[in-house]
């Protein structure tokens, strides 16, 4: 019986030391993009955050009141705001809690995401509306306030004013409406305009 070759065995060893001595390949990692800015969001899809948050609170609540919150530190877009919030109520608790949505932490105890507030007694009024009544957004409602309801004149000689949205249900129309508001409040603002919540038609001009 021939004895077995010895040569495979060092040329093996030497392919192994070869290998161990090699530096490990470093791994390229993708360089990380830039973290982006916080946008204003229209008033519908913060409700429906706040909506989600509430539930936890009440499975029975209804919409009571929508309002946009101007922040100087978020550029404006038409229909949309920095933060928004909502407040429902519960019939079973006959209680009203009231939460916030924001991009961004900023004074007027608002903070980042959802933030609910505390239990507070409702007395009847005003009226709620049923969650699946809201159907029209922000961005919408805007576009049409503009076309509908007069309101490109009145932006072109006040272009700079703020513009506050808010929400409700009055005993006036069978839906929910959105009020845009030219100008810091409703007490303060010489023109705004009424847009039913539920089909975007518009309602009214106020004065």
């Amino acid at each position: 019986m021939k004895p077995r070759s010895t040569t495979f065995f060092p040329a093996v060893l030497l392919l192994l030391l070869a290998g161990c001595g090699e530096a490990p390949k470093p791994v390229s990692e993708k360089p990380k993009e830039p973290e982006k800015p916080p946008e204003p969001v229209t008033g519908r899809w913060a409700f429906h955050q706040m909506f989600s948050a509430a539930r936890s609170w009440a499975l029975d609540c209804q919409g009571l009141r929508v309002r946009s919150i101007h922040l100087p530190e978020i550029k404006a877009e038409p229909g949309k705001s920095g933060a928004w919030e909502a407040t429902f109520i519960s019939p079973s608790r006959n209680k009203a809690r009231t939460y916030t949505y924001s991009v961004i932490e900023a004074p007027g105890n608002l903070h980042k995401g959802i933030f609910a507030g505390l239990e507070e007694s409702y007395t009847g009024r005003p009226k709620p509306f049923l969650i699946a009544a809201l159907k029209t957004d922000t961005d919408e409602v805007y576009k049409t306030a503009l076309t509908k309801g007069k309101g490109t004149d009145y932006a072109k000689k006040n272009p700079d004013k703020n513009i506050l949205f808010l929400l409700e249900a009055t005993d006036r129309f069978p839906n929910p409406a959105w009020r845009v508001v030219w100008g810091e409040s409703v007490s303060t603002s010489n023109f705004s305009i009424l847009v039913d919540a539920s089909t975007g038609l518009y309602l009214q001009t106020l004065r």
